[in-house]
């Protein structure tokens, strides 16, 4: 949930023939800033995600990979997009951080320090109105803590855990990273603005208004080239060119009452997850094709989604009824759900470096939960503020940070 406050054509003409049709023909499309064949601009604009996706499609049979997003970081892996988060596989940017829980409080205006070690919270750190996530940056240095209501972003530095400076960035709801490094992404739920900030300075470079409402989780394809955006009051999901910086499709859930929350693409590139807290399950999309997806009933308020360090399984944390749902992720199958055993409102999180505790906040219960990965048993559970929400687990392994609370490629 985004925050606690209420949810808010053609004329007839004489037929030609050979060379005098086509040269005819061609000229009036020149001329036509609408294009040809009686489609609008917003008609193209709706049919260029499928043409996307032909074309990659064309690629894949020719045994050619598409080209990524320039600037980006080559994967590791075609076919593994997680191959550079394995158990302990820390870059060495990171390597000598310590490790840490960071949990923002929304309620509270602070960030609760857990010692993974000792399950216990050894420093509470003021910050800005309304902190919804705590986001890795880009070269993963930073530690951004979106203080949506607040309208600013505070700096954590993970090497010593110490506030650094305050920017202001207005409506901070969730924040990503262009694949290249070169930009952050801030979804600004309440702006219905995608906007595009220089990744270090935060400086605004572009905005990109939405015709939805609640723009808050996303992610990125294989290649970079475009990602998809989950937009939770209005139930509609966005597909963004990531050069053009530019919405390049939409659509509406097939659910009355739609409510979708982070989104997350499988290991092998090929399909999208939607987590749906109103529809209790999590959609399943072709992004390429930005086709209608198919939903997956998993629990009650489905909210959070996170792979494992095998990149076989992603955890879905069930916020309605404390639970979470393990999907087996070559198969696309559910194949366990763990109960927590006093229940509880498990939401976002992340997955400790060696892979063997999922950590989630617990939003409507002031606590952290953590989770062992390998039996699904609740090894602890930690008092922490008022609206706990986007904790990050941190360090992770990985090259960079795509944001939210640590998507590592």
């Amino acid at each position: 949930m985004n925050q606690f406050s209420s949810f808010p054509s053609s004329l007839r003409r004489p037929r030609l023939r050979g060379v005098h049709r086509a040269v005819l023909f061609a000229a009036a499309c020149a001329l036509l800033a609408s294009g040809c064949g009686g489609e609008s601009g917003s008609e193209a604009a709706d049919r260029a995600p499928h043409k996307d996706g032909q074309q990659r499609q064309q690629q894949q049979q020719r045994g050619a990979a598409p080209a990524g997003l320039p600037g980006m970081p080559p994967l590791l892996d075609p076919h593994d997009l997680y191959a550079a988060d394995r158990p302990n596989q820390l870059s060495p940017v990171v390597k000598d951080f310590p490790s840490r829980v960071y949990v923002p409080n929304t309620e509270s205006d602070t960030v609760s320090v857990i010692d993974p070690k000792t399950y216990k919270v050894i420093e509470t750190i003021p910050v800005g109105a309304q902190p919804q996530h705590v986001v890795p940056s880009w070269d993963m240095k930073t530690l951004w803590v979106n203080n949506d209501r607040g309208h600013t972003l505070t700096a954590i530095d993970p090497a010593t855990g110490k506030k650094g400076r305050t920017v202001d960035v207005h409506d901070p709801y969730n924040l990503y990273f262009t694949p290249d490094g070169k930009y952050a992404v801030v979804m600004a739920s309440m702006d219905r603005e995608l906007v595009f900030r220089d990744a270090h300075t935060m400086k605004r470079k572009k905005t990109e208004p939405v015709a939805c409402k609640g723009v808050n989780h996303a992610d990125f394809s294989p290649d970079g080239r475009y990602f998809i955006v989950s937009c939770e009051f209005s139930g509609e999901l966005l597909k963004v060119d990531t050069a053009k910086m530019k919405v390049i499709g939409k659509q509406k859930l097939p659910f009355e009452g739609a409510m979708p929350q982070d989104v997350k693409i499988s290991s092998d590139g090929k399909t999208w997850y939607i987590a749906d807290m109103m529809a209790d399950g999590v959609w399943v999309l072709d992004g390429d094709r930005f086709t209608e997806p198919w939903l997956m009933p998993t629990g009650k308020g489905a909210h959070g989604l996170y792979v494992s360090r095998d990149s076989k399984s992603m955890y879905i944390s069930n916020r309605g009824e404390g639970s979470i749902s393990v999907l087996d992720l070559p198969s696309r199958k559910l194949v366990k759900k763990w109960e927590l055993p006093e229940g509880g409102s498990p939401d976002m999180g992340g997955v400790s470096a060696d892979g063997n505790v999922l950590w989630l906040s617990g939003r409507y219960d002031s606590e952290v939960y953590a989770i062992d990965t390998r039996d699904g048993h609740q090894i602890a559970k930690i008092r922490v503020g008022a609206g706990p929400h986007g904790l990050a687990v941190y360090p992770q392994p990985g090259r960079y940070s795509l944001g939210h609370t640590g998507i590592f490629r």
